[in-house]
């Protein structure tokens, strides 16, 4: 499904239409027997410079020539003697030739415009090409009129000077506009410079170098120190620290080991690695980035129908305003001439071009700034709708948690050191799939703790561990295993109980028969989880946790982070209910979650958020995507937001005040039509400038 940007209409390829390239040009034909040409970016922009070009290259003569014949043949021939002999021949001045240079850039510069107002005229509409088409039309129409039957018009006056300069200095403000706009994308074309074009590949057992793009899911790649990972992997051979600023803004390089994984397109600082290919070409995360900026780019937010609205009033309104001025100078008699100046400055003057650039350009700089930033924004309606929220939801487990179980704490009860504690439980551990005893192994090993393989080991499912080690029995596990082998544990209940009332899973060690200790395993806050509860909380926003854990990890949990607003025990489908609840309230709702389970809850929000660690469902489903899994960027995504829309309020207030303040002027015949072609091109380009500002937005963080 395409849709046709003249005008408005959905085609589906196929039976009604017809898409096809010729030398880079795309010839769309409509199902309503309409055709639209439509050039790639750098073909179309090449085509207005030279359009852009022709329009001055004859206007500027024609220019000199008008004023020639306003102040005097004599005047002209002395600042340019060489037109002296065009004098002598009779042909300096006539208004044929005005005609002859003027009526190229009418229709030939000018036939975008025409375009433009035969679309809209079949939609029953009125668009800037509007304005620009009648006015133009007018000034030529009339002056081709005084040049061939000069008996037939009450005044003598030409206007080609101005029809030339008009569509020239329209022309240019798109050329401008162009620019800007290629600006305001520089952070995803930067993205597309990234990737590599080549990349070496194990096949056959040797390396060979390939080109990226035949790289294939499953295949194993070479990366060297300073090369650049191709495509998105997971390191199954070496280590190395891996610069990632590019995609997800962190300035520090991110160590990387086997079982991690590496994003395309980020750069290999230090040692070398062997990496197995998970998602390539379309898939990869820079493909994704890419492709939302662009989708946000050219999707439509509710408030740029604002300008739809206006423009489909505003036009009709200037015509009549136009038309006005042109009888109200006709009735104070005058003259033709400086009625119909009027008229076509009005026309020109009013011609809306910056209230269309308002909403756009703006989005286009802020989807583009979040991607430079790490948070993918799908359409500008959620870039939109982010400013308007007045509650967050938080999904728990990897969300606001890490969702990996890491030792919190480790408790002796008097004869061992914690690291021996830790020793003891990580042999006792080392042979177990089980989530909690791997937390323990994993501790070890930071702290650099020698772990002998356990001899005997035995699982005691929902109880706990049994192993050996120089013949000095182990067991680790609740307080029901301890009692079930004869150690007593009451002398220590207070202590555990103080544990798991913080929502921690307490596991007691006995080394020889003798109760050791306690170690303390949990699903550890993520650091960014506070700060950003904090500021969404300043930002008088209704922070809201939901889990399907019991209710004492959940207040846990929740006590550390400062949220009074808890649901536990919460299945799947449950969640999606509790955000109609916040909905039916009257509040706009955003969810924040990674997983499966809250993908319902992400599609019923009027925001959904999904961290980029999280599965496909939830990220396809989000409206927003954080690339880094830092819950600050939630804050910043609202920033950035409430910045962006202020841009285009900017932008839409200083288009109307533009059109109100000049339209008075042009009618009153104080602005001559190319002067009014002029400062028409200006406003788009300040319009334009000022969401380039938005370039320098950086998210407040504390």
């Amino acid at each position: 499904m395409a849709k046709d940007p003249i005008c408005g209409m959905f085609v589906n390829e196929g039976a009604d239409s017809l898409r096809t390239t010729v030398r880079g040009t795309e010839y769309y034909f409509c199902n309503d027997s309409c055709m639209h040409t439509f050039l790639r970016p750098e073909v179309e922009i090449r085509n207005i410079k030279r359009l852009t070009a022709m329009s001055f290259i004859l206007g500027i003569p024609l220019l000199v020539l008008s004023i020639g014949e306003l102040i005097g043949i004599g005047a002209v021939t002395s600042l340019l003697p060489s037109l002296a002999s065009l004098e002598v021949l009779g042909v300096l001045f006539p208004e044929f030739w005005l005609f002859i240079l003027a009526t190229p850039v009418q229709f030939i510069a000018g036939r975008r415009f025409y375009s433009g107002f035969l679309h809209a005229v079949r939609s029953r509409s009125a668009n800037m090409d509007t304005l620009i088409a009648i006015g133009t039309s007018a000034a030529w129409g009339y002056s081709t009129l005084v040049t061939f039957l000069p008996s037939a018009v009450p005044a003598r006056a030409v206007y080609f000077d101005s029809v030339a300069l008009i569509i020239g200095f329209i022309l240019l403000g798109k050329v401008l506009e162009h620019s800007t706009k290629r600006r305001a994308t520089d952070a995803v074309r930067k993205l597309l410079d990234l990737q590599p074009k080549t990349t070496r590949v194990i096949r056959g057992g040797r390396e060979v170098e390939v080109l990226v793009e035949d790289v294939s899911v499953g295949e194993t790649l070479v990366i060297r120190p300073g090369e650049k990972i191709p495509v998105d992997g997971i390191v199954r051979d070496g280590h190395s620290s891996v610069d990632e600023k590019m995609i997800t803004g962190e300035s520090i390089p991110v160590e990387k080991q086997v079982g991690d994984e590496v994003i395309g397109s980020t750069l290999n600082k230090t040692g070398m690695m062997r990496i197995q290919a998970t998602k390539v070409g379309a898939d990869t995360t820079l493909a994704q980035i890419v492709k939302l900026v662009e989708e946000a780019s050219a999707s439509r937010a509710p408030i740029e129908r604002i300008a739809d609205r206006v423009s489909a009033y505003f036009v009709p309104a200037v015509v009549v305003i136009a038309l006005a001025a042109l009888a109200g100078w006709l009735l104070l008699a005058a003259g033709f001439a400086q009625a119909f100046t009027a008229l076509v400055a009005v026309l020109i003057i009013a011609c809306p071009c910056a209230l269309g650039l308002a909403t756009p350009a703006a989005m286009i700089v802020g989807t583009g700034k979040g991607a430079e930033n790490g948070i993918l924004i799908k359409g500008g309606e959620n870039l939109e709708k982010a400013h308007k929220l007045d509650a967050i939801v938080f999904d728990k487990t990897g969300t606001l948690t890490r969702g990996v179980p890491s030792v919190t704490e480790t408790l002796s009860f008097g004869r061992r050191s914690e690291k021996d504690l830790l020793k003891f439980a990580a042999i006792a551990e080392k042979g177990s799939e089980h989530p909690l005893g791997e937390a323990i192994v994993r501790k070890a090993q930071e702290l650099r703790l020698r772990i002998p393989e356990p001899t005997n080991f035995e699982a005691v499912p929902g109880h706990g561990v049994r192993a050996s080690h120089s013949k000095t029995v182990i067991l680790l596990g609740n307080r029901k295993f301890m009692r079930d082998n004869n150690l007593p544990v009451e002398e220590y209940e207070e202590k555990i109980q103080k544990l798991e009332d913080a929502g921690k899973t307490a596991m007691l060690l006995a080394v020889g028969g003798r109760l050791e200790g306690v170690i303390a395993v949990a699903d550890t806050v993520k650091e960014s989880a506070r700060e950003a509860v904090k500021d969404l909380t300043e930002m008088d926003l209704k922070v809201v946790m939901l889990t399907g854990d019991n209710q004492r990890t959940a207040r846990a949990i929740a006590k550390q982070l400062n949220i009074d607003d808890v649901s536990s025990e919460v299945l799947p489908g449950q969640k999606a209910d509790i955000i109609k609840d916040l909905q039916r309230d009257g509040k706009k709702v955003a969810m924040v979650g990674d997983g499966i389970n809250d993908a319902p809850a992400l599609a019923q929000a009027d925001i959904g958020i999904a961290l980029g660690s999280g599965t496909d469902v939830a990220i396809e489903t989000a409206g927003i995507v954080l690339i880094r899994d830092d819950l600050r960027d939630v804050v910043s995504s609202i920033q950035l937001s409430k910045k962006t829309m202020g841009k285009i309020k900017q932008n839409l207030f200083w288009a109307f005040a533009y059109n109100t303040a000049f339209i008075p002027i042009a009618a009153s015949g104080l602005l001559i039509p190319f002067f009014a072609a002029i400062a028409m091109a200006l406003s788009s380009v300040s319009v334009l400038t000022n969401s380039l500002t938005l370039k320098r937005f950086k998210p407040k963080r504390r």
